[in-house]
């Protein structure tokens, strides 16, 4: 079972020229169905489901423990999380933030009335340039958004200089960063708010979902009330907020992707590892370096494709989609091409020089726990040989 995707991106073929089943780039963590039926059991019985369930809080305080963190709010999906982050510490006026993500990031900004300001990105791992946040600080600058992109941490230390520097808030889009650790310690711990996205197509999936993680319990409480529409009690609302609450089935899905997920990524470090032994020594194709001191969780395996290589990224994309292999251009084209945004001073290509050439250079090849050695090796080989 493959996530459904938005109409745009679905594959004009679901099956190669010699008739082998279509390999994604990525497919959802699917555990055994018989053992997902006893949570539909418990909520079946408890006839709870939504609103802050038992399953709900079970999960909330499983991810907690797992993730090595304080405090988590669990949302329907990541969006929503996003949207209710920066509502919750009552960001305005303009963001700085990376052209070098999916589109939720800058639409979160634009949906709450915050201009998106945009700034390069380091070539070595394609997060937001420190170098680049002052100088688009302005009067009207109240945060900072940065992403963890591929799961790779941003360099905290430097953000959070500037931020203080500055009084900024920082709020993380970690929807790539699920169990991210550096130093041993959680890499959602920074900032002044993380979110995670738990959607279909990440390392951790509640089919839809999201959270928010925050560090003291008054802000937890003010995120839970805004998404439940900014309710305290039956006849008191304190806030305009949203409906973001996370079901009890997504909950139930969480907590039974707890019980696999070290199993999922210990396989996901396997797939990077051949991956990197084969691929290594094709001219043309680089990998971005693994980051010091951190525990990574392989959510993505990006390669830039260049000159020697045989093929242009968009000809090698095109290559293996011939094949069956739908590879993904993640993030082509950048946040800042799309038409609400381009008009922006700092949406300028010559602004984003990095960001411009990784998107025009960047293919996300298949990886998930399911991928099979054959699977793997057809991909490897319409690389290589092809």
């Amino acid at each position: 079972m493959t996530a459904r995707l938005p109409a745009s991106t679905i594959p004009d073929a679901v099956s190669s020229a010699a008739g082998r089943a279509p390999i994604y780039v990525t497919r959802p963590l699917m555990p055994p169905l018989r053992d997902f039926l006893p949570y539909l059991e418990r909520i079946w019985a408890s006839g709870i489901l939504t609103n802050g369930g038992p399953l709900h809080a079970q999960l909330e305080s499983a991810l907690c423990e797992y993730l090595g963190i304080d405090y988590i709010s669990l949302f329907s999906n990541g969006t929503l999380a996003l949207l209710t982050a920066i509502q919750a510490l009552r960001i305005s006026g303009e963001v700085i933030t990376t052209p070098y993500s999916f589109v939720a990031t800058a639409h979160s900004l634009l949906w709450n009335g915050i201009k998106p300001v945009f700034v390069d990105i380091d070539p070595g791992t394609l997060n937001m340039n420190p170098d680049r946040i002052q100088a688009a600080i302005t009067p009207r600058t109240t945060a900072i958004m940065p992403v963890h992109c591929y799961g790779t941490p941003c360099d905290v230390e430097r953000i959070e200089r500037i931020a203080d520097d500055y009084g900024l808030k920082v709020v993380y889009d970690a929807a790539h960063a699920f169990g991210v650790r550096r130093g041993g310690r959680s890499i959602l711990r920074h900032g002044d708010l993380s979110v995670l996205s738990f959607h279909a197509t990440k390392v951790f999936t509640t089919f839809e979902g999201g959270a928010v993680v925050c560090s003291d319990a008054k802000t937890k409480q003010r995120l839970d009330r805004l998404k439940n529409f900014g309710y305290v009690d039956e006849v008191t609302v304190v806030a305009p907020g949203i409906n973001g609450k996370m079901n009890e089935i997504q909950a139930a899905c969480g907590l039974l992707q707890l019980e696999h997920i070290d199993d999922a990524l210990q396989r996901r470090a396997e797939i990077a590892r051949v991956y990197r032994d084969r691929l290594g020594t094709v001219n043309g194709i680089h990998f971005l370096p693994f980051a010091v001191d951190v525990k990574a969780n392989f959510a993505y395996f990006p390669i830039l494709v260049s000159r020697p290589y045989r093929r242009t990224r968009d000809e090698l994309y095109a290559h293996l989609r011939a094949r069956g292999i739908f590879a993904r251009r993640y993030f082509y084209p950048l946040v800042s091409d799309f038409p609400m945004y381009r008009e922006l001073p700092s949406a300028d290509h010559t602004n984003l020089p990095v960001a411009t050439d990784a998107a025009e250079r960047i293919l996300c090849l298949p990886i998930y726990p399911s991928l099979s050695e054959a699977e793997q090796e057809t991909v490897i080989r319409a690389i290589v040989t092809d």
